[in-house]
């Protein structure tokens, strides 16, 4: 028998044709997705993340004014947080998942997603903002352990960072 033939037989044939279309499939995906893979990222932020843009607050003394500012861009200090906040309600009333691509921030939105950049080692993460903090001068925005491992501060705990705005928050 040809080698055609031995390739193409009914059998082989149809489970050839089943497997290249779960393939292509699977090649398609949302605008999230594909700049999760432009960052070399693992996986893409959550979705469930609810916008909400709350009511001026004050910690220790500092007042902040959320904000939905499209143009935020900010250099400054990361740090992360881990196994103590694991499970733990964050400002949205989900659930702190450290292995999740989160973030905390003091003024924009819940959901809405940001581009966060390692000026010492040029690695980036898009992560969402789901929770309010750092509350320290010192930091401009906390990490998830996912995150900072992505970028590779795990070990040294912070992280010189560009924080820029990458996509709105989903409004429902």
């Amino acid at each position: 028998m040809g080698l055609i033939y031995r390739i193409f037989r009914p059998g082989r044939a149809a489970a050839l044709f089943l497997t290249l279309a779960i393939a292509a499939a699977c090649g398609g995906g949302d605008e999230m997705r594909s700049s999760a893979a432009a960052t070399g990222q693992p996986k893409a932020p959550p979705a469930d993340i609810p916008y909400k843009l709350g009511k001026p607050y004050t910690v220790a003394g500092v007042r902040y004014v959320p904000k939905d500012d499209r143009s935020y861009d900010r250099t400054g200090m990361a740090s992360w947080y881990g196994k103590d906040f694991h499970g733990k309600p964050t400002a949205t009333g989900r659930r702190y998942n450290m292995y999740e691509m989160t973030a905390a921030h003091t003024t924009l939105p819940t959901g809405t997603q940001v581009r966060v950049t390692n000026l010492e080692n040029g690695r980036s993460v898009i992560v969402v903002i789901a929770d309010r903090g750092p509350f320290s001068k010192q930091r401009i925005i906390d990490l998830s352990y996912a995150a900072a491992k992505h970028l590779g501060f795990v070990q040294q705990g912070t992280a010189k960072v560009r924080v820029t705005y990458f996509s709105p928050a989903r409004q429902s």
